[in-house]
């Protein structure tokens, strides 16, 4: 596996992975009304105001993640590739360059996310109840999960 920094001509396949997954993510949470693309979300949800790393297997993007200013705003994996290690290499990376406390947020219901994260090291440090981020016209619960210690 390969991680890399984003360029441009990854976007195609960030939108079709994240598309993807997302589906997953809003079924385990008890929203698949709340769908929207990254293409609709990824500017307005600050998908570009940090670092962006992609992962690829055989020269093909299947997963990426992105973080500013300590928190891990995105991590998303093609479902093809589910459980064969893509997301834990993609959050080990953003952990190792990330210096410090890195937060971020899981949906209640997303159990594989949630368990990925407390095996790698996070803990839960509140349970979250609002409107769903980057689609404000549902309420969601969930999780902020820490590593690591604020500098």
């Amino acid at each position: 596996m390969n991680i890399r920094t984003y360029t441009n001509n990854d976007w195609p396949r960030l939108c079709a992975i994240h598309d993807a997954a997302r589906v997953f993510e809003l079924q385990a949470a008890g929203l698949p009304d709340a769908y929207l693309s990254l293409e609709q979300t990824g500017k307005n949800e600050g998908l570009f105001d940090g670092d962006i790393v992609v992962a690829e297997i055989d020269g093909e993007v299947q997963g990426f993640a992105a973080w500013c200013q300590g928190e891990l705003t995105w991590l998303y994996v093609d479902p093809a590739s589910f459980r064969q290690g893509t997301g834990r290499q993609l959050l080990r990376h953003a952990i190792a360059a990330h210096e410090g406390q890195l937060d971020t947020e899981v949906l209640q219901g997303n159990e594989a996310a949630l368990a990925l994260y407390l095996s790698e090291g996070f803990t839960i440090v509140e349970h979250s109840h609002g409107k769903l981020a980057g689609n404000e016209g549902f309420s969601a619960s969930g999780y902020v999960l820490r590593h690591g210690e604020a500098i």
